[in-house]
């Protein structure tokens, strides 16, 4: 086989970007070309110009050119092992009587039957993931849940559209935030013949109206009247598992944190967290005559003074 040395016939260093190899060729297909040239031999001048850039503006050819290595312009030579392994399934199997643009002919006929190999080849389904909204009460006990969600998805008319879809989803008591389910071959449809992606589902905690959730432990804010502050008392609290009686200490001030233990949030390994009722002490917004005559009554006896501390000193 003679080599035909491309990078020569446009004028081009090896190592040339596209852009110079694209002007040089409409330099040489201008200067060749047989409607504009009277040269001897312009023709066929063209005509190699053309193959030359036919093959150096293609990046996979260009590439593949390149390992047949350096040659001297007209040089008999011999491509390597691997064009031969790469080209036999083409009868390129005897490389004695073909010439190089056959060569490179045979290189884009293999790579298009390389290209259609591939798109028969079975490709799975793609992988989603979506949000999916869960609540304190789910997660304290576990539920079921249906989920909708629009998917996207080849119509059998070929065209991508987002098709919705219901799911019956189970979320496990002791689940946390952030924590992925995942539904096997609920995903995108496979190509081909290829399974079907899957559908990852990500648990996002909804704020609730009563609680604070710091990991597994939860926050509840527990109003007191002044005088079961002052006092002591037994309080109904709120929990996910239902109310539970609280002892309230005597003396107890805005902001004292009553511990609960394991009425928090449950984990999967079974352990739970505890649940803290935050103290706030509050004062009724209008008094009865009798109530404002027992206040004044106290404020009279009493020598508490809630700065005294604070402001000593001052």
């Amino acid at each position: 086989m003679k080599y035909v040395d491309y990078y020569k016939i446009l004028g081009v260093d090896r190592d040339a970007s596209a852009a110079d190899i694209k002007k040089a060729y409409r330099a040489l297909a201008h200067k060749y070309h047989p409607d504009v040239s009277k040269e001897a031999g312009a023709e066929e001048k063209f005509k190699e110009v053309a193959e030359a850039y036919a093959t150096l503006k293609d990046v996979e050819k260009r590439e593949a050119y390149d390992q047949l290595g350096r040659h001297p312009q007209g040089e008999d030579f011999v491509p390597p092992q691997s064009w031969r392994q790469g080209f036999g399934a083409q009868g390129m199997d005897d490389f004695g009587d073909v010439d190089l643009a056959d060569l490179m002919a045979a290189f884009a006929a293999a790579q298009r039957e390389g290209q259609r190999q591939q798109a028969q080849r079975p490709f799975r389904g793609e992988d989603f993931e979506i949000a999916l909204p869960v609540t304190v009460e789910q997660i304290y006990a576990g539920a079921e849940t249906e989920v909708s969600v629009a998917l996207p998805e080849v119509d059998g008319q070929g065209l991508l559209r987002r098709i919705p879809r219901t799911f019956r989803v189970s979320i496990p008591k002791g689940a946390a935030d952030g924590q992925r389910l995942r539904l096997p071959g609920k995903g995108g449809a496979g190509l081909n013949g290829g399974k079907p992606g899957d559908l990852y589902m990500v648990m996002t905690l909804q704020p609730h109206r009563l609680y604070r959730v710091d990991g597994r432990d939860l926050y509840v804010e527990l109003p007191l009247a002044p005088w079961e502050a002052a006092l002591g008392a037994k309080v109904q609290v709120p929990t996910p598992g239902g109310p539970v009686e609280l002892t309230i200490p005597p003396g107890t001030t805005s902001e004292r944190k009553l511990r609960l233990g394991k009425r928090g949030l449950p984990a999967s390994s079974g352990a739970a967290g505890d649940l803290y009722a935050v103290a706030r002490v509050d004062v009724p917004r209008s008094l009865s005559e009798r109530e404002k005559a027992l206040f004044e009554q106290l404020a009279e006896t009493s020598g508490f003074d809630p700065r005294a501390q604070l402001y000593s000193g001052a």
